[in-house]
């Protein structure tokens, strides 16, 4: 870490929010603040965002918190977010969370500050792999790995056992990016406990999350050096399946055949041996912890609102027929299954927040001075809240939120689950074919049961997973087959591949 933050355990050139908001006194802050502490009454390391959500609820869309001697302010309201997204006056700020992840990942495309010339080169450089022509060659892979959680799934039922949602989620979105990105197989499905890269990522996420709270290097001596370790067995992971494809040679055009032998189109530059590593790992992590989370919160609410399971069945019968296998064209004509998850993703934005620092002096919603660098953390769950835009049943799971006229009705940057602007994550569609996919293929087999007593709790570590989520599952009898003339019916008008999260800077 020493090379990354100060003895006070935050990043180098970390601003307080004293020295950006000239008006800071303007913004509430929680009751009871503790002298040197803070405000720390009532507040939990375990669950920081969680705790920030409720203060949000009785502060309103903008306040502060403060925490060793420094103050912190929070965007909760869809206006002044909007305001955020404005990319001519804000660009992304690495907070204290990615910041926390540097020692891994770098200037990888997550965690590379603005000035890093890596951003710009990756993100050139990997665009391509996240074409249609590259989607589609993804796809047959999709399936295969959703076939292995299928056949793992079936053996639990048999066995009459529950099976594990969130743990389950993970082993087939790795195995995902793993298997399209990078040629590589981790055998998740095979294992009775997770794969140690899986072990080593989340204590990677915890660490960093655990740092948020309690930025103090020597209160977590012991908790460092496990995670210095856990970052050397990720290291070591990537950097023998990097040496893998060296010595194989190129694979079929993936991630990290762009990654190792395409230079930049214009400057001619390529990714160094060093930087490659570190957006293998970006890829990795990123890439499976934030669609795992969402595909779990999807089957949660999919379980407990079972005509919604229905209608989506339905749906998933009329457009994919008796079709074994849907093709890459089929899996977006499946506009309410892609409703149910872009709902899941509004309650539950499983990379909740992003924070946004001003290019220039600037005045935020029209009240709030910012000098050039004055920082904020937008906490995409409570804009997905605001009743303003959502209405006064916001809390209520409910997909026709994303039919198109709703859609078409609401204001831009009011739906961020993939964060906002020119550094808004790079393998969304990746992951929204990927989700839309696998949840198509699980309701058309199966029924889901949640467990009557369970109450949905949720588990923080930079990324949010529901906690303990066990699904009891019912083999579904053969749908009949549609006709040719039914398979399309009572279809929404407009184009297929149509992203259905439209607006303005969406």
């Amino acid at each position: 870490m020493a090379d990354t933050t100060t003895g006070t355990g935050l990043p180098k050139g970390f601003r307080s929010a004293e020295q950006g908001w000239p008006e800071l006194e303007r913004i509430p802050h929680p009751p009871y603040r503790v002298p040197l502490l803070g405000d720390v009454v009532g507040a939990s390391r375990h669950t920081p965002l969680q705790d920030s959500l409720r203060l949000a609820h009785r502060l309103g869309p903008i306040f502060r918190r403060r925490a060793l001697g420094k103050e912190f302010v929070f965007v909760a309201g869809a206006a002044l977010a909007a305001d955020l997204a404005d990319e001519s006056r804000f660009a992304k700020h690495v907070g204290l969370g990615i910041a926390n992840l540097r020692p891994v990942a770098g200037d990888g495309l997550f965690t590379a500050y603005n000035h890093e010339s890596n951003w710009q080169l990756a993100h050139d450089v990997l665009a391509p792999g996240f074409s249609r022509e590259a989607m589609a060659g993804y796809h047959p892979m999709m399936l295969d790995v959703a076939a292995r959680l299928m056949e793992h799934w079936d053996r639990a039922r048999e066995a009459g056992r529950p099976v594990n949602v969130p743990g389950d989620m993970t082993k087939l979105t790795l195995e995902t990016i793993a298997r399209t990105g990078f040629g590589h197989d981790f055998g998740s499905f095979e294992r009775t406990r997770p794969h140690p890269f899986v072990t080593a990522m989340v204590g990677t996420l915890t660490h960093a999350q655990r740092l948020n709270a309690v930025p103090v290097p020597f209160l977590m001596r012991r908790a460092a050096r496990r995670n210095d370790a856990d970052i050397a067995y990720l290291n070591r992971t990537v950097d023998d399946l990097i040496r893998a494809r060296r010595e194989s040679g190129p694979g079929d055009g993936d991630l990290l055949d762009r990654m190792l032998a395409t230079a930049h189109p214009e400057t001619g530059e390529r990714l160094s041996a060093l930087n490659v590593r570190r957006q293998v790992i970006t890829f990795l992590v990123a890439g499976h912890e934030t669609t795992s989370g969402a595909l779990s919160f999807a089957l949660h609410y999919l379980a407990q609102h079972p005509e919604i399971a229905a209608r989506a069945r339905a749906e998933v019968d009329r457009v994919w027929g008796g079709e074994e296998a849907p093709g890459y064209d089929q899996v977006a004509r499946l506009r309410l299954v892609r409703r149910v998850l872009d709902e899941a993703l509004r309650l539950w934005p499983t990379a909740p927040a992003f924070a946004r620092e001003a290019r220039e002096d600037t005045v935020l919603g029209g009240t709030h001075p910012m000098r050039r660098g004055a920082w904020a953390l937008v906490l995409t769950p409570m804009v997905h809240r605001d009743p303003e835009v959502w209405g006064a049943d916001a809390e209520r799971f409910d997909p026709d939120r994303f039919a198109p006229q709703a859609v078409r009705s609401r204001a831009p940057h009011t739906f961020k689950p993939f964060g906002t602007g020119a550094r808004a994550c790079i393998g969304r569609q990746f992951a929204l074919h990927e989700a839309t996919l696998v949840l198509g293929l699980l309701l058309r087999r199966y029924d889901f049961h949640g467990e009557p007593r369970y109450r949905l709790r949720v588990t923080e570590r930079l990324t949010l997973m529901p906690e303990g989520l066990r699904l009891r599952l019912e083999r579904r009898t053969a749908a009949p087959t549609p006709s040719p003339a039914d398979a399309g019916a009572g279809e929404e008008p407009g184009s297929a591949l149509r992203c259905p999260v439209r607006g303005a800077g969406d």
